[in-house]
């Protein structure tokens, strides 16, 4: 660990090591520190503050080092080497270093150190010298060399550098102003800033703000109104101080130096008159540097300069801080005159960001085109949720500049930012799919309807209506703040309702977010989603739903089996219906506004097969199913759908094209292993006549295939021919399926091999 000394603690070795020399001492001793901190003014200072006799202290240890220690004669050679007791002594000063988190050693420390020595005359001269004033030498001690200290920092030239040492702890903002973003807008807020200034009491704004929407802009922006003249007279000339709280706590290890600080930036502050004190996240004065039950924090400390409005003050804090912190303290909510700060539309925003184009430009080397600014706001304040405008605009504005900066277009002359970097780089920002994003680029849309159909069979209608709503979302007719769907998908089991929810998302290129509501049955499951309430078990874990819109916002969301839920859980998809907001149990709302919700039913199903008993009854079990969801399901609940969709009976046409495709994907996973198989016509009948039961759709052709095909492919895979592939046939014999193999064909190495054998 390399640990650096202090001067003063450089100076006192050195003075140690030469005393030990001059006497010709074996070791350096504790006691010859001690003479070293003699010849010291702050250590002469800090006994004189409490009335020692440093005379008499002096005298003491020169006798003991010169009458007590034995010096070594003039004609041996020896090696000046450091005792055991200075080897314990610098053990405990580092313990000190430590636990006080100082950057250097210094002579407090050391001396802390030297008082824990035991049978030390060092310590016990020390100790008898000072007495009871022991608790009031340490402290002044501290003051006296961090005064010092102090004095050093400050530059010779200056005349005031002891006075003016506060303003190491501050910023003036004043001398900043090229580096910061101009302020634009925000007129009345900061008209309401200065006329809280020219108050004669209470002359403190207070902005209160989400986090973003330009709080510490104003403040620039207030230094560069005074800068530029154009504040009433009272405010002419003015010098607005940032205080830094990390610097001011820095290095405060011992009680009173972070008191002692604040007091200076406050005086100074005051005997430069015409100044302005600006603290951001003001919310941290309450309890900095308090110490313990009994001691002030800097929120007391500054409550006297606040109400004699000599110095005047700017916070700036956010809503949720100043509820849970600042509000507790009614003295300064008392002092302070609260100034909100909304976030601003996004008309308003870009007007700013476009006032900050022209910065941004120099910076990074490029042009934004004329319609890329409107462009990034309107798709920031529309994707990106939980932030504010307009500093979620410009983040995205200046990270597609630097974007452009780090991989410039090759042969251009000029680098230029386009809508479609924004689009890629807000893509990458909210996890949404870029293609889902570009409004002009309809060619996906436009096929989305054959894509679907192509995989789902003899639901025509039911795709029809959920591709159509996804096209008028798209086409921005429906309502932005509700989800771009909300479908409750209506019919018997197998026939494709949850199967439309995975293609959709497969085509949209999104995520699809399953939830099986049969494991929310019973009433505190509801946690489960939302989060456990407030002292319950698993509040910090949050909710399984919430946690999943938040990770990926746009997604289809599949609520499977949703009549098996308990009935609480419909109480809150109203408001992700209806708002396209789900709370948390913590407050934290997450934005459904780019979800298709999707919820499947087979409420009644017991029912429809009942539809069909009678003489030329042609009802569908869908439609007997759909009159049983309306008495299952609330009216409020079904009213904020965007359509209810019914999927019909699976018929002999829909359960021939699904046979199709489950062979299909079966020769995929055989051809993946050198192996074709074809089935005979009789053979694909006889799947079909078993696999085609209405009552069961698509899952008893599933449960056919794997009953009476799979396994006697799998014999043959595992034991049989087809170990290295190979190619079958299946046929059907006594009403069963065999597999027929045929031979492969050689290959003309293994022929001419054949033929030498």
């Amino acid at each position: 660990m390399d640990i650096k000394n202090t001067e003063f603690v450089d100076v006192a070795f050195s003075y140690a090591q030469h005393k030990a020399t001059e006497l010709r001492h074996e070791f350096i001793m504790p006691e010859h520190l001690l003479c070293a901190f003699l010849t010291q003014r702050p250590f002469i200072n800090a006994l004189e503050d409490c009335f020692c006799n440093i005379q008499e202290l002096a005298d003491r240890i020169e006798a003991y080092l010169t009458k007590e220690i034995e010096s070594i004669p003039e004609d041996v050679e020896y090696h000046l080497e450091i005792s055991a007791q200075l080897n314990s002594l610098l053990q405990h000063a580092y313990i000190m270093l430590n636990y006080s988190s100082a950057e250097e050693l210094d002579v407090p420390h050391l001396i802390q150190g030297m008082l824990r020595l035991q049978d030390s005359w060092a310590c016990h001269f020390l100790k008898e010298t000072l007495g009871e004033e022991m608790p009031e030498f340490l402290s002044c001690l501290i003051s006296q060399y961090e005064a010092v200290e102090y004095e050093d920092e400050m530059p010779i030239s200056d005349e005031q550098g002891k006075k003016e040492g506060w303003k190491s702890y501050v910023t003036c903002l004043n001398d900043y102003l090229k580096e910061h973003n101009p302020l634009i807008g925000r007129e009345s807020e900061l008209e309401r800033t200065i006329q809280v200034l020219c108050r004669k009491e209470k002359n403190n704004p207070l902005h209160v703000g989400e986090p973003g929407v330009g709080k510490t802009s104003l403040a620039y922006g207030l230094a560069a109104r005074i800068e530029a003249g154009n504040v009433p007279e009272r405010l002419r000339g003015c010098r607005i101080y940032e205080l830094d709280l990390g610097s001011l706590l820095a290095g405060t290890q011992y009680r009173g130096d972070f008191e002692k600080r604040l007091k200076a930036i406050m005086d100074g502050v005051q005997n430069e008159g015409h100044a302005i004190v600006y603290i951001d996240e003001i919310h941290n004065l309450i309890g900095a540097g308090r110490t313990g039950d009994g001691s002030m924090d800097a929120s007391n400390m500054l409550k006297p300069y606040l109400e004699n409005g000599d110095i005047r003050f700017i916070g700036s804090t956010t809503y949720e801080e100043f509820n849970r912190y600042f509000s507790r303290s009614k003295g300064l909510v008392r002092r302070f005159q609260q100034i909100d700060i909304p976030e601003p539309g996004i008309e308003e925003t870009i007007h700013i960001v476009e006032g900050l184009k022209e910065k941004y430009e120099s910076y990074h080397g490029v042009v934004y085109e004329s319609d890329v600014i409107p462009y990034a706001v309107r798709a920031s304040a529309r994707y990106i949720n939980d932030r504010f405008l307009p500093d979620k605009a410009i983040d995205l504005v200046d990270e597609a500049g630097a974007y452009r900066e780090m991989h410039p277009t090759p042969s251009a002359q000029q680098q230029t930012v386009d809508k479609n970097l924004i689009t890629e780089i807000l893509a990458r920002v909210c996890k949404v799919d870029a293609l889902a994003m570009k409004e002009d680029d309809a060619s996906t849309l436009e096929t989305l309807y054959e894509r679907i159909s192509a995989k789902i069979y003899g639901q025509d209608e039911a795709v029809r209506q959920v591709v159509e709503a996804v096209q008028m979302s798209k086409a921005g007719l429906l309502d932005e703040n509700k989800p771009m769907a909300s479908f409750l998908f209506v019919g018997p089991t197998g026939v494709g309702k949850t199967e439309v929810a995975k293609v959709l998302a497969s085509e949209l290129g999104v995520s699809l977010q399953r939830f099986d509501m049969s494991e929310y049955t019973e009433k505190h499951t509801v946690a489960k989603l939302i989060g456990s309430p407030a002292g319950y078990v698993g509040y910090e874990d949050g909710g399984l739903l919430t946690d999943a819109i938040r990770k990926t916002p746009n997604c289809v969301l599949l609520l499977d089996e949703i009549e098996k839920a308990h009935p609480d859980i419909f109480n809150i998809l109203l408001q992700v219906m209806d708002y396209a907001v789900l709370t948390d149990n913590k407050g934290r709302k997450a934005d459904c506004r780019h979800v298709i919700l999707i919820m499947t039913s087979n409420a009644g199903a017991q029912y429809a097969r009942q539809a069909s008993v009678g003489f030329n009854s042609r009802i569908a079990a869908g439609e007997v199913m759909l009159k049983q969801v309306k008495k299952t399901f609330k009216p409020e609940f079904i009213n904020r759908l965007s359509a209810t969709v019914v999927f019909h009976d699976m018929d002999y046409r829909m359960a021939s094209l699904i046979l199709d495709k489950k062979l299909g994907e079966l020769n995929q996973k055989l051809t993946a292993r050198q192996i074709s198989m074809k089935l005979s016509d009789e053979a694909r009948k006889w799947l079909l006549l078993r696999g085609f039961l209405p009552e069961y759709g698509a899952r008893e052709m599933d449960r056919v295939i794997a009953s009476s095909l799979k396994p006697l492919l799998m014999r043959e895979i595992l034991f049989g021919s087809l170990k290295k592939g190979g190619k079958t046939s299946v046929l059907v014999e006594d009403d069963t399926l065999k597999l027929q193999l045929t031979e492969p064909e050689k290959s003309i190495d293994e022929e001419t091999n054949a033929g030498r054998d």
